[in-house]
Formats: structure tokens, sequence, C-alpha cells
């Protein structure tokens, strides 16, 4: 539930902030109308675009290909295996040709999902440990985490956008304000962009957490995951690994884009993955003594596995 709530928080304060700066954008142009109109415009054909592009962009990008079970049996096995315990359909299944070890989900709801593995990911893990890597992602499925993050980073984009168009409203507008009009103007530039990324990152961080959890209790098997991301940031952090596409770094169950500055954790995808870790760690503890029980197959519930 506390995940539910952090979540639900953070979009309720980006539509605070959605809709404050649409009335101060219609302010700026003497219409607070026009400015929730262009608001309200532009999320919905962003969201659109996200609902239903997101899959095709995403693949594409990470050069990744549908494949059949003859051509990976044991990524389908697993695959399969996973989504009878987590209650999902079977989504499709995909190998990226790109040599890091990593995985990602997407598809705007579990009838349309595809996970895909790469291929450095397959020649790395055990069984074992691909298939709490593959029930993550499944978790990401099951949660509705690809629209949600969707939806947030549509939003982002949306207050960018409309901090932005405040200053061309100024430079335009003719009217008796444009002394500190242009003052707010630029405040908005300046800080929107900025606190609008904060709360996607935010929402991002929260359902990675709650993916780790969630894929863990589907297989039972917390410290198999935990190993997994162990052997994952290694190989993503290797100099080998060029990876540089920022848009779709929080897709991936480890981010492959690597900025080191003190800043670094503040405007990270991902949380640190020691912490990760050690809280599979302390859930495997709980599970084993009986504190949380393991989850199976629940088909005919919805929602995250964490209440």
């Amino acid at each position: 539930m506390k995940w539910q709530i952090k979540t639900a928080s953070m979009f309720i304060v980006m539509t605070l902030i959605l809709l404050a700066v649409g009335t101060v954008i219609g302010w700026l142009f003497d219409s607070i109308m026009l400015g929730l109109v262009i608001m309200l415009a532009l999320a919905v054909i962003f969201n659109l675009y996200a609902y239903f592009f997101s899959k095709k962009s995403a693949l594409k990008a990470n050069k990744a290909r549908i494949v059949s079970e003859r051509e990976e049996p044991r990524l389908h096995a697993i695959v399969r295996s996973v989504a009878n315990k987590a209650g999902v359909p079977m989504p499709e299944v995909g190998v990226s040709d790109l040599p890091m070890p990593n995985a990602f989900a997407t598809g705007r709801n579990p009838k349309n999902a595809a996970v895909v593995a790469t291929r450095g990911l397959l020649s790395l893990l055990s069984d074992e440990e691909l298939e709490g890597v593959i029930a993550h992602e499944m978790a990401h499925v099951r949660n509705r985490d690809i629209l949600v993050m969707s939806v947030a980073s549509t939003m982002a984009a949306v207050l960018s956008y409309l901090s932005r168009f405040a200053i061309y409203g100024v430079l335009l507008g003719n009217n008796n304000r444009n002394g500190y009009a242009f003052v707010i103007a630029i405040a908005l530039s300046a800080t929107v962009p900025i606190a609008a990324l904060l709360m996607q990152l935010g929402v991002s961080r929260s359902r990675e957490y709650l993916a780790d959890e969630t894929g863990a209790k589907i297989t039972g098997n917390p410290r198999a995951l935990a190993r997994a991301l162990r052997s994952i940031e290694a190989g993503v952090s290797a100099p080998a690994n060029n990876y540089s596409d920022t848009s779709y770094a929080d897709m991936w169950i480890s981010n492959p884009v690597r900025k080191k500055s003190i800043f670094s954790r503040l405007f990270s995808t991902h949380p640190p993955m020691d912490d990760r870790i050690a809280r599979l760690n302390d859930l495997a503890m709980k599970m084993e003594s009986g504190k949380i029980p393991r989850f199976g197959a629940i088909p005919n519930k919805r929602g995250p596995l964490y209440e």
C-alpha cells in the first residue's frame, strides 16, 4: 500500500503543477482558459502517442526483435512459467542484440506486453537468476508500470513545453504586464522542468522497488534476483558498455547510462543497486522465517502482489 500512496501522491503533485503552469500561461496571454486548453491538448496528444506507440518505439530503439519459441526455447519456457505464476497472459518474447546484460518490459497492458532480454543477459545468468529477472519485468507488466511511467514522462514533457511556451507568450504578447510577467516566465522556464523531472524520476524509482518486491514474491526466490542484479550491475558498469540512449534508459532493469556526478543519485531513474539488493535479501529472510508468505499464481486477483 505504501508504494501506491507514494506514486499517487507524486501524480497529484504533478497534476497540480500542470494546472498551475497552465493557469499562469493563460494569465500571460490574458486568457486563463487558453492556458488550460493548451495544457489539456498537449497532455492528450502526448498520452495517446505514448499509449499506442511506446512498445514499437522501445523495441526498435533497443535493437530488439520478437522471437519464436523455436528460436529461443529456454527464454520462452522461463517467461511462460513466470507468466503463469504471476497470473498474466503470456507476453511476446523479445531478444536484443545489445551485448550488455539487461532486460526490459514494454506494452500498454498485460495483453499487449513484450518482455525483452539481451544476448549478454542470456549468456550470463543461470536459469534461476534469469527467472528472477523475468519475474521483475513481469511485475512491471502486472502492476501496469509501463502505463504509469508513460503518463509520468508525458506529464513531465508537457510541463517542460508549457514552461518554455510562457516566455514566447510574454515576448509575443501585447499587455501591460510585460515587466514582471517576463520574470515569472523565466522563473517557470528554469524551475518547472526540473521539478517535473524530479517527480518523474521519483515515480520511476518507486516502481523499480515495487517490481523487485513483486517479482521476488512471484518466484518466491528473492536471493536469485539479488544475485542477478549484482551480475547485471557489474556488466552494465563495464567500460565496454557504450549504451547512450537516455530516452529509454529508465526501461531497463539496470540503468545502462552511467553519469558520475554529485547529482547522479538525485537524477537517477533507478534506486541504488546496493539498496535494491539489500531489500531483496531482507525480504528473503522474512520469507524464510515465515513472516511474509510466498506467492503462486493468483489469476483472479488484480494489482501488485504486496498487500
